[in-house]
């Protein structure tokens, strides 16, 4: 019983701290390289949640800050209220580990290439270990992300990717990589929606790899105001639902 309580918690933590913790590109899993504009503001209020054959986890609400600080950089910081709720055990709340990192994007995108960027983060162990709601040691994630956006204003497309690698100190614990491709469509002026696919290696001694998709939506009520859903599963893993939705706030000078 206690292997398979911490194998579903750690379940839960790469869920928190991949994005779907961070859920590193709201509502997407994958993330992109456009840093928010110099002096601009996003902030998210969040709710994200899995489903394993061993019980529910995530974060009942999380607050998500980016700032553009300068040209090309991006601050970043999620601060959530996680749950762990094991199928035969009792459900734990409290807040989770901390996730801060910077976004930079180094190669600005033209007709002939891609933009790129490299978004690296760190978990700080913040959440209870015992508890479920944490890891327990300072974790880091270093990805080099891509974006090519083409066709008429409006209606663009627009794909994104890449992965990296996910240090995961720790007894018992496995250093895991992550790659995973966006495609989405603006179909109307405030209606945009995309899928993405995953993988995720290991992350334990005794888990398994996970390959998984969304589908998304983001809707926006205005120029400041927007909502992110998506939901998807495990095409190959141990993820039978996954959900994300959140209310984005966005303003600048």
């Amino acid at each position: 019983m206690h292997s398979i309580l911490r194998l579903h918690r750690l379940l839960v933590l790469a869920l928190c701290c991949c994005p779907l913790a961070a859920l590193a590109g709201p509502p997407f899993a994958t993330d992109d390289p456009e840093p928010v504009e110099y002096r601009h503001w996003e902030f998210y209020v969040a709710s994200e949640h899995e489903k394993t054959a061993d019980g529910w986890g995530g974060s009942a609400a999380l607050i998500e800050v980016n700032y553009g600080v300068i040209s090309n950089v991006q601050l970043h910081l999620i601060a959530p209220l996680a749950y762990d709720s094991p199928t035969h055990g009792k459900t734990q709340a409290g807040y989770g580990d901390t996730e801060v990192g910077a976004k930079y994007r180094f190669v600005q995108e033209t007709p002939d290439h891609p933009q790129v960027g490299v978004f690296p983060l760190l978990e700080v162990p913040t959440g209870e270990e015992d508890r479920g709601l944490g890891s327990g040691h300072m974790g880091a994630f270093i990805p080099v992300w891509l974006q090519k956006g083409w066709g008429q204003e409006g209606r663009q497309w627009t794909a994104y990717g890449g992965g990296g690698y996910h240090i995961n100190p720790g007894a018992g614990n496995r250093d895991w990589t992550f790659v995973g491709l966006v495609l989405q469509r603006q179909v109307t002026e405030k209606v945009l929606l995309g899928g993405e696919v995953f993988h995720r290696t290991a992350t334990q001694a005794n888990d398994q790899s996970d390959t998984a998709f969304n589908l998304a939506t983001v809707i926006d009520f205005g120029e400041h105001h927007h909502l992110l859903l998506s939901v998807g599963r495990s095409i190959d893993g141990p993820t039978e639902f996954q959900t994300y939705v959140a209310y984005q706030l966005t303003f600048g000078p």
